[in-house]
């Protein structure tokens, strides 16, 4: 029997009202569950030692406890075995003996990921695989235990996927590289990267510092594991699969080998993720680092690079995390790249859509949730005149949608009249055959409509969001 599988139905079913008067108690319940029999816990903070007891560490029941309530946080899909995160705390009080003990054996085997494809900027997708909720749960305890160990590795240049680091953080590195005169960069494109990562390289760098092979095994399986794809089983020879905790480590552990080559070659870069940016003084310097770069990634780590797509660039032309870069007085700067722009748009026009079922409320909601997003993840940019268009843009779609809804002419009139509109006016308003967008700019429903109105409703601006960072 599969440890993930529960073939009793009264092991899968969840009873409502009983686990809602047991929550407050659950982490207690669960710590009584998670305890594992047997099982010791190294008390020395000696590295080597550390390695060579990982696998302790791995099940002790503290980390389990916080791996535990990680993936309950994270919430998430199920995998292919239906089990939803509620019911991971009911099973384990079934099933706790017997996934314990085939993980002390090594006879635990990972289930096959499921396949789930979101789609990307360019109009192609990225695949993700989405484990099981048991598995996640060991992939959780095995990257509390390894990141630790790893971020000690781990170059200062690197920022994806990486405790107290962020994106932010990366842009503010890429600004200072601008200012310190580095203005031509080798704008690296890795094909598929988290697909086509070479796991028995993966196996090998993991070996050089995890040598307790229990880990590198359960590592190992995981990685073998396989993907369920329309109902149909397939290998996966290569790859990490996206979508579990594990992955961003194991994706950030393979690419800082490609750190620590740039950074011996005296190279400035900044990465995020599999999303990299080495910067340089002159085009002929940057020309010169891609040919030296591209034998180490291709014939060293056996990854693939997308020779279409990575470039050298002056840093004018460049997309890095949905902003670009300006020089300004010898200083680098940032703006919002159009691409992103014309994002945020597709995203509030189908929130906007007449078709899309959404009542006035859900919508306000969600109005605010692009709106407050957006310009947190933007606040770096040098946007402020921008930021006033897209509230004219965003005050006339919700102008547009609003006069859509109310459809009738006796509705309109009505409308019209109770906004303080004369009656002759809003009578030949109401009439108008005039087209929705049309109508949304005119100066009658501005009135209407105004924006002091979207404001007493509860509507944010990108401007004041903006202000109040």
């Amino acid at each position: 029997m599969k440890v993930t599988e529960s073939g009793n139905p009264k092991h899968r079913q969840l009873q409502i009202e009983d686990y809602l008067q047991r929550v407050s108690a659950e982490q207690k319940e669960y710590a009584e569950v998670c305890a594992p029999p047997k099982m010791t816990e190294p008390d020395s903070t000696n590295t080597d030692e550390q390695k060579e007891g990982l696998f302790e560490q791995i099940l002790s029941a503290e980390n389990l406890n916080r791996a535990y309530k990680q993936v309950k946080r994270n919430k998430g899909a199920g995998g292919i075995d239906g089990m939803q995160v509620d019911e991971l705390l009911p099973f384990l009080r079934d099933h706790r003996d017997e996934l314990i003990e085939s993980l002390w054996d090594g006879k635990y085997r990972p289930q096959p990921v499921r396949r789930v494809e979101i789609p990307k900027d360019n109009g192609k997708t990225r695949k993700l695989g989405i484990p099981t909720v048991v598995d996640r749960l060991i992939q959780q305890a095995i990257t509390q235990v390894l990141s630790p160990i790893f971020e000690k590795q781990f170059s200062n240049s690197s920022f994806g996927f990486r405790p107290n680091r962020s994106a932010h953080d990366a842009l503010r590195k890429c600004q200072n590289q601008i200012t310190e005169g580095y203005k031509y960069v080798v704008d690296m494109d890795l094909e598929k990267y988290f697909d086509t990562v070479n796991q028995s390289k993966l196996i090998q760098i993991l070996s050089e510092t995890i040598k307790d092979g229990r880990v590198i095994s359960l590592i190992h399986k995981f990685l073998r594991a396989g993907v369920l794809v329309d109902g149909l089983f397939e290998e996966s020879p290569e790859g990490v699969p996206q979508g579990g905790p594990l992955s961003p480590l194991l994706g950030n552990i393979m690419l800082n080998e490609c750190d620590h080559e740039l950074e011996q070659r005296g190279h400035c870069f900044v990465r995020y993720a599999d999303d990299m940016m080495i910067f340089c003084k002159s085009k002929k310097a940057a020309r010169r680092t891609l040919d030296h770069i591209l034998p180490f990634i291709e014939g060293k780590l056996f990854l693939r690079v997308n020779r279409k797509k990575t470039k050298v660039s002056h840093v004018n032309y460049v997309k890095y995390l949905g902003y670009s870069f300006y020089i300004y007085r010898g200083e680098g700067r940032l703006r919002i790249h159009p691409r992103s722009i014309q994002k945020l748009k597709d995203k509030i026009r189908e929130v906007t859509g007449r078709s899309n079922g959404m009542g006035i409320e859900e919508r306000r909601i969600k109005l605010n949730q692009a709106v407050r997003g957006w310009t947190n993840y933007f606040k770096l940019a040098d946007a402020r005149s921008l930021l006033g268009n897209l509230d004219e843009w965003l005050r006339s779609r919700i102008r547009m949608v609003t006069w859509k809804r109310w459809k009738k002419i006796r509705t309109r009139y009505e409308n019209l009249k109770k906004a303080g509109i004369k009656e002759a006016q809003a009578w030949m308003w109401a009439n108008t055959r005039k087209g929705y967008w049309r109508i949304a700019h005119s100066p009658i429903l501005t009135k209407a409509l105004s924006n002091e109105r979207f404001k007493r409703i509860g509507y944010l601006s990108f401007k004041e969001c903006h202000s109040a960072k």
